[in-house]
């Protein structure tokens, strides 16, 4: 295993903001994943685990060691005629192993195509996406212990999944994800509960659709709505859409009666973040090279040279706005350094 030392991190995240770390490691392997701790521990280091950097923004160099998990294989553990239970490692590119499945006819996660992000960020994150999330197909998760290196593998029901949320980002630093074992459907039903996906099949019958068909709809969904991070640094959706209770949407509904909303299962009213940035104005505004992209206020931009602080300054400025204006704080689902 090499460590690098003073290597910059621009290349290394989305974002493309500058920042160094003062070393820098991949690990291939759960061995190296725990030589590489062991070498932070030596030396009395803070490490960070990196992915494909999709979902952080750095503000500010780091001063110990980071990894990178470029754990990579997909096998399959099990399979009938129904379902297929397949492994793959953290490192794994989720947009590849989407792919991958789909080519393969293995449903499931057709939806969460395009994707940005590691095999191994899927379930910290549970990433979703028109209609589905990723927790409804995680079988299990293996991970390693950061403290007692020690690997060990939990069920779906012990990753606590929420919203944008589980027991991995509720623990921050103690587990890393070096694979994930879905469970996927042989038999292809096309989810269309995201209307304006649903709306691009208009017409088809439903027994026609393909998985591929699902794939490459979702595809062009997000493409015309979402920067590429190689050709304008982000980091995807900035903000969490926030979740109210019935007495604060009718709160709101009778200054805003077109505000659309989404009920949960919980009983409690899943608002459109980026509804409630548009409506504040800030779609399209820049701040020097940090700006709110032009077809999605959901998602903040470096259009070149852009710092971490100023791209954090321009978020803190929308969601103050948005308080004051909505009585809603967001949170954001970008990790901040």
């Amino acid at each position: 295993m090499l460590i690098q030392e003073n290597i910059s991190l621009k290349p290394w995240h989305t974002f493309k903001t500058e920042a160094n770390t003062r070393f820098f490691t991949e690990a291939a392997s759960t061995e190296e994943m725990k030589e590489a701790l062991t070498f932070a521990k030596a030396n009395n280091l803070p490490f960070l685990i990196l992915g494909s950097g999709s979902n952080i923004l750095f503000t500010q160099d780091f001063p110990g060691i980071i990894i990178k998990n470029v754990i990579r294989f997909i096998k399959i553990e099990k399979e009938n005629n129904s379902y297929i239970s397949i492994k793959a490692g953290g490192g794994e590119p989720w947009p590849e192993f989407v792919d991958y499945c789909v080519e393969n006819r293995w449903c499931g996660i057709e939806n969460l195509s395009l994707i940005p992000g590691t095999v191994g960020a899927s379930p910290v994150q549970n990433i979703g996406a028109y209609g589905t999330e990723v927790k409804n197909v995680i079988e299990k998760v293996e991970i390693l212990n950061t403290e007692s290196l020690e690997l060990s593998t939990i069920t779906n029901a012990d990753c606590n999944f929420d919203y944008r949320n589980s027991v991995f980002k509720q623990t921050k630093g103690k587990w890393i994800v070096t694979a994930v074992t879905f469970r996927l459907k042989k038999h292809f039903i096309a989810n269309l509960s995201y209307e304006p996906l649903r709306q691009m099949f208009t017409g088809m019958p439903k027994e026609k659709i393909t998985i591929k068909m699902i794939s490459e709809a979702v595809k062009d969904l997000r493409r015309s709505k979402l920067p590429s991070p190689e050709e304008l640094g982000n980091a995807g959706s900035f903000f969490k859409n926030p979740m109210i209770n019935k007495k604060q949407l009718n709160f709101l509904k009778h200054s805003y009666p077109d505000i659309p909303f989404y009920k949960l299962n919980n009983g409690k009213y899943k608002l459109a973040a980026g509804w409630l940035i548009e409506q504040s104005g800030w779609k399209g505004k820049r701040l020097g090279d940090a700006g709110v992209h032009q077809q999605q206020a959901l998602v903040l931009v470096n259009y070149g040279n852009a710092s971490g602080n100023e791209i954090l300054n321009l978020a803190e400025k929308i969601r103050n706005d948005i308080k004051e204006k909505f009585k809603i704080l967001l949170d954001f689902e970008v990790n901040i350094l």
